[in-house]
């Protein structure tokens, strides 16, 4: 089968290379892969690549075989997949509890747009607590999660004020039902949650948008600059602050799945994909992702997407 590996080299980070199929464990699946979705965050890794590195962790496809240990979905069965890695590729195994079946409604380039963003909004959303009626700053908003986080904090009854660097990034979260702005100095506090994935400069800038005893939320450094927190800025800025770390991972992930899946096909809510591209494209793909070009998520189809 042929496979996507990393070649090391900035402008071209992936070529093709003919390998063998995986091998399921006993509780995995092996799907033929339609559709996956690379993340900015899978860019770093290529690079400086590790040895050994198969990237790929939000794909949809069909089961061509089924779990040896009983647990699963059956062959034939269309399904989103969050696997550890190995998701660029024709095949790849999946643990039968990070899957979920699609239903005919929702074709694989959107399942595949799911994953990680999906399960990572949801799960940021739970650790920020009841949003009803609450305002919430929202920092690196034009990415795929800052897209699932938008729709789904409003939807809760949240009021949301987005950052994008651009008005163009900023397009679809306005019709999402946030007021976007470009600047965090430009946020009209106070927020009762931020939601902090940027780093350097913005989140102490951010902090400081917080009411009191409100709660930040660090959930990523997208700017690659580490952050510097002032003990004085903080005597000086809202009172009894929480300031959280968070981290989507944790198997297993299947009822998020299934819930992202559910909230689609109900249509509340709409993958932001801001590229398809077949998976020929995907070096290039890989760079306007890494460099910011790209709105929302970008999907490699693989061929017979559905």
């Amino acid at each position: 089968m042929r496979r996507l590996i990393p070649t090391g080299d900035a402008e071209c980070p992936v070529a093709f290379a003919e390998v063998p199929q995986p091998l399921p464990e006993p509780d995995e699946v092996l799907v033929k892969v339609e559709a996956f979705a690379p993340n900015r965050g899978e860019t770093f890794l290529l690079e400086h690549p590790r040895p050994g590195l198969l990237p790929g962790k939000d794909i949809a496809g069909l089961i061509v075989q089924a779990a040896a240990d009983g647990s699963g979905p059956a062959v034939g069965t269309r399904v989103v997949g969050h696997p550890p890695q190995g998701g660029w590729a024709e095949y790849a195994s999946v643990p039968t509890d990070s899957l979920a079946v699609l239903p005919d409604g929702v074709d694989s380039v959107r399942a595949a747009a799911l994953p990680l963003a999906g399960i990572t909004a949801l799960r940021l959303l739970r650790t920020a607590g009841n949003l009803a009626g609450r305002r919430v700053l929202l920092t690196g908003a034009s990415g795929g999660v800052g897209h699932y986080v938008t729709e789904l904090a409003v939807g809760s009854g949240a009021e949301v004020t987005a950052v994008t660097a651009t008005p163009a990034r900023g397009e679809r979260l306005v019709e999402l039902g946030a007021q976007v702005i470009h600047e965090v100095a430009a946020a009209q506090g106070p927020f009762d949650v931020v939601l902090e994935s940027t780093g350097g400069s913005a989140l102490p800038a951010a902090l400081s948008k917080l009411r009191p005893g409100g709660l930040l939320v660090w959930f990523g450094q997208a700017s690659r600059t580490p952050v510097t927190l002032d003990f004085f800025d903080l005597l000086s800025g809202p009172e009894r602050a929480t300031i959280q770390h968070f981290h989507y991972a944790g198997a297993p992930y299947g009822p998020e799945l299934a819930a992202l899946v559910r909230l689609v096909e109900q249509k509340r809510l709409h993958p932001e994909v801001g590229r398809v591209s077949d998976w020929a494209d995907a070096a290039q793909t890989l760079v306007d992702l890494r460099e910011r070009r790209i709105r929302g998520k970008a999907v490699l189809t693989t061929g017979g997407t559905r």
